[in-house]
């Protein structure tokens, strides 16, 4: 019955459902295996403190102008194409000015 309610445009009268984060606590076990599963593959908040300046100022350009949302916990796949944003702007600087852009690039890890 909550399907067709839904379906329909829910109910005026409801109050408002509870927060992400809120709704992550209610995914149980479930919930938290697609964490575990994200991390492992090399995504989430412990691989963003592992980017370097390069792969920062990517997803600041993707929050702030953009309006991509918060980048500070993106999966593994959002970091992966993060990282070869970051590589071609490395690339690109490389063949313009003959040098390596002073900030090391950071080795990614898994996990």
């Amino acid at each position: 019955m909550d399907f067709v309610k839904n379906l329909a445009g829910g109910d005026k009268n409801e109050e408002p459902k509870a927060s992400s984060s809120e709704q992550k606590q209610e995914g149980g076990f479930l919930g938290g295996l697609g964490d575990k599963f994200n991390s492992a593959a090399g995504g989430g908040k412990e691989s963003e403190k592992n980017e370097d300046y390069v792969d920062k100022g990517v997803d600041f350009v993707q929050e702030k102008f953009l309006g991509q949302g918060r980048q500070d916990n993106e999966s593994a796949f959002e970091q992966a194409k993060d990282e070869q944003i970051s590589d071609y702007i490395r690339k690109q600087y490389k063949s313009t000015t003959g040098s390596d852009i002073p900030i090391k690039d950071k080795e990614t890890k898994l996990g």
